[in-house]
């Protein structure tokens, strides 16, 4: 049996490197809104970026991907700021 949530196996995704559009995370991951799973792990800690999509050499628009990034340094000091309150 696979108790594996949509959040953990995209988050799987995410940490081998690889990027997903929004339509890759409903289609492989069977949910509805893949939004909200790239919500769920912002608001788990994980820096989850939006990258743009931009026209390519033929003229053809690339998708919007998301990536794990790494945090800015003032995200990371605004954590610590509000854990000291």
């Amino acid at each position: 049996m696979n108790n594996t949530t949509a959040q953990d196996r995209a988050l799987a995704t995410f940490m081998n490197g690889d990027t997903l559009t929004a339509s890759q995370i409903s289609s492989r991951f069977g949910v509805a809104n893949p939004h909200n799973v790239v919500y769920a792990l912002r608001r788990k800690g994980y820096a989850i970026h939006l990258n743009e999509g931009r026209k390519g050499s033929r003229g053809r628009a690339k998708s919007d991907f998301y990536r794990l990034g790494q945090p800015t340094k003032a995200v990371i000091a605004a954590g610590y700021a509000a854990l000291a309150q």
